[in-house]
Parts: structure tokens; C-alpha cells; sequence
């Protein structure tokens, strides 16, 4: 087979991608080692920043995120019993959108077909070659059998263990990470949630969060040190842990129901440098991580989709192969301002087990400053909601 840009990962990034690049007629065939029906059943973050609303926009895909995603018009920060509300809506005049990252999916696989976009599920073996060159090519198996296929350009969404980023040679890329010392304690539940917003709240016990993927589907989580079993945990001991965490004004609305879903997630902010070499281009968490406090994991891949989709077409459109060559640089000035944005939130909303009377107070000062402040509010939002791509 041979395609103009082999994308590999069907995730969201990588449909996303791929509906992009055929709604500017450029060829590309999207590559996934795992089930369709295995994609799906990832539970991932649920808060949209305008970038990714306005791609579904643009793609004419937003029409079930419009029905069924609910529009938030700010959140709130919670502190023992103060709760600091940022209205991002007033603040900034934007919106941020409520809609599981599965729903997303769905929505970008179900109009693959009738939009021409080929997308390969069950590719296993994956692997790239000559990715330094003008002619890169990718291998894989199928129902038994080997398949080759012949690009200019690869491009990467195949996440954090996929084999896109180990393709750079060492020798010419950094590596930027910060492991933390805890876990976010997950449980998805259908009972409808405790605010219309969602809550961050700092508690001596711990970090907890208040989120929800519908009027009838909550989604909270509370840290946990690493050395926890997610067996070690029922529902009840969650719901328990979250009443406290959470605060009164938020315990006395919890509605408590069986987890659908519960997981333990290890938190890390990650950069790898550079997001381009050769004709391979990595977008999403084959690039980057960063903490879930702040929901910019899949905004910021929609970005990188976005700069990554314009390169591309640039230099299959245009004949500009300098879109391609200032890929990387511009992709990393927007990935580094949201990871500063998601580390500065963990540090303000977490207890560290190294922290002393001195971390805390800083802690509390802070969100005193926040809570008086309408710049500082201001700068959380427009953080919060998506700095211009």
C-alpha cells in the first residue's frame, strides 16, 4: 500500500488527524494494533477545550458533542470549607465542554468510512523504518499475514508505549520527566453529580476530585500513594473518602452508586524532544504527559493535531516544506505552557509527602491570593480553558 501520511494509533488524536488531513484530500491511513472495540473502552479525560470543540466544529462532527456535552462555565477550587469558584466564562468569554473522550471516539470512528478514511484495526508487529529519509515506510501483521506500507510522511498518536517515539535515535533527543509520588484513585459511577462544576479540593487527608461525563455519569477520583491496590478499595471506602475530602457543601449532595470503573492512574509530567524528525511527527502522549489536573492531556494532543494537520497540508498543498520543518518548535512552545500550567495546579492542589508546615502555608496563601485576585483568577482561566493555538 502506498498513502501520502501513515498515522499510527486510532485513538482520538490519531482520527482526528486523519479526518483533517482527508478533508484537505490528503491521502493517509490510520494504523491500530489494538480492537476497535478495545479503543473504545478506554475511560479518558472528559473536559474539551475550544481547540478540540472547534476541530469537531470544523470536521461537521460536533453535532451529538453539541447535543449531548454539557458547556461549563467555570469550576472550582476547594480548600477544607471554602470553595473558590473561577468563572472562566466571565473571565475569559469562553466556554470549556463536557464530553467523555470516548464519546469523542466514537463519533470520529462511526464517520470514518462514510468520509474515506481507511483505518486498519489489528495491525500488530508495528513497526517504522527509514524514518530519516524522504521515503519511510511501515510493517505489520494481519490475520497471518505481513503488509508494508509506503509514505512520505508518518505520523505518530500512538501514545506513551507505542513504538512511534523509540524510532528517534537517543543520540539526537532530550527527555524532560517528573515522576509523582501518588496515583489518582478513579471510580466512574451512573448517579448524577455532586455540582454542576467541577470541584479540585485540597484536603489534609488528600486531593480529591469532583468531575462528571453527564447529567447522569459521575466520574471522581481521590490521590493515592503508589504503593496502593486498587482491590484495597471498595466503593463504600471511596464514596467515604470522598465526602471528606471533598468538603460538606459537596459530601451532602454526593450520590453514592456501584463503580462502573475504578483504576489507579500514576501521575508524570513528560516532554520528549524533539516532536519531528526525519518525515516522522509525533503528536499527543507519544510526545508528552502531564498531570490530569487541569484536563490538558487530549487538548493538548488536539493541538498537536491541529499544528500537525496544517504542516502537512502546507507541504502537500502548498509546497511549503518549511510547515514541516517548524512543526516540532511550534508544537513544544504551547506543550510546555500547559505542563507548567498542570504541574503549578498538582503542586497547588496536592499534599506531598516531603512537604512541611512551610509547603502548606505557602499552599494556603496562595489560594488566599486566588480567592481576592481577579488577575490571578484570570490567569487560571485562560490556562484553564486553552491558550491560543
Amino acid at each position: 500500500m502506498k498513502t501520502q501520511v501513515a498515522i499510527i494509533g486510532a485513538g482520538p488524536s490519531g482520527l482526528l488527524l486523519g479526518h483533517l488531513l482527508r478533508a484537505e484530500g490528503v491521502d493517509c491511513v490510520v494504523l491500530e494494533r489494538q480492537t476497535g472495540d478495545y479503543v473504545l473502552s478506554r475511560i479518558r479525560a472528559g473536559v474539551l477545550e475550544q481547540i478540540t470543540v472547534s476541530l469537531m466544529e470544523r470536521l461537521g462532527l460536533d453535532a451529538r458533542m453539541k447535543a449531548e456535552g454539557l458547556p461549563h462555565d467555570g469550576f472550582n477550587l476547594a480548600d477544607g470549607e471554602r470553595l473558590i469558584r473561577i468563572d472562566i466564562a466571565g473571565l475569559t468569554g469562553k466556554q470549556v465542554m463536557v464530553y467523555g473522550q470516548t464519546e469523542l471516539t466514537r463519533d470520529l470512528m462511526e464517520a470514518s468510512e462514510a468520509r474515506g478514511l481507511e483505518v486498519v484495526y489489528s495491525a500488530s508487529d508495528l513497526a517504522l523504518h527509514d524514518v530519516e529519509s524522504d521515503a519511510p515506510y511501515v510493517t505489520y501483521t494481519k490475520d497471518g499475514a505481513e503488509h508494508r506500507v509506503d509514505a512520505r510522511f508518518i505520523v505518530g498518536c500512538d501514545g506513551f508505549h507505542g513504538p512511534s517515539r523509540k524510532s528517534i535515535p537517543a543520540s539526537v533527543s532530550t527527555e524532560f520527566e517528573k515522576v509523582y509520588p501518588f496515583g489518582w484513585l478513579g471510580i466512574l459511577s451512573d448517579v448524577p453529580p455532586c455540582n454542576h462544576e467541577l470541584i479540585y479540593a485540597n484536603h489534609e487527608r488528600g486531593f480529591a476530585l469532583a468531575s462528571q461525563r453527564s447529567h447522569t455519569r459521575s466520574r471522581y477520583y481521590v490521590d493515592v500513594p503508589l504503593t496502593e491496590k486498587i482491590e484495597d478499595w471498595s466503593d463504600d471506602r471511596i464514596w467515604d473518602e470522598l465526602a471528606v475530602r471533598l468538603g460538606p457543601e459537596a459530601a451532602a449532595n454526593i450520590t453514592r452508586g456501584p463503580s462502573i470503573e475504578k483504576s489507579i492512574a500514576p501521575l508524570r509530567s513528560y516532554i520528549f524532544a524533539p516532536m519531528r524528525f526525519g518525515s516522522l511527527l509525533l503528536c499527543g502522549d507519544a510526545a508528552h504527559i502531564v498531570p490530569p489536573t487541569g484536563a490538558k492531556g487530549l487538548n493538548l494532543a488536539a493541538s498537536d493535531v491541529h499544528y500537525a494537520a496544517e504542516a502537512l497540508t502546507g507541504f502537500f498543498a502548498r509546497n511549503a516544506p518549511d510547515s514541516i520543518i517548524a512543526y516540532s518548535d511550534k508544537a513544544l512552545a504551547r506543550v510546555w505552557k500547559a505542563e507548567r500550567f498542570s504541574w503549578s495546579l498538582t503542586k497547588l492542589m496536592h499534599r506531598f509527602p516531603e512537604d512541611g508546615p512551610f509547603e502548606r502555608a505557602m499552599q494556603v496563601a496562595e489560594l488566599d491570593y486566588i480567592s481576592s485576585s481577579r488577575a490571578a483568577q484570570t490567569a487560571i482561566a485562560e490556562n484553564y480553558v486553552g491558550l491560543p493555538a
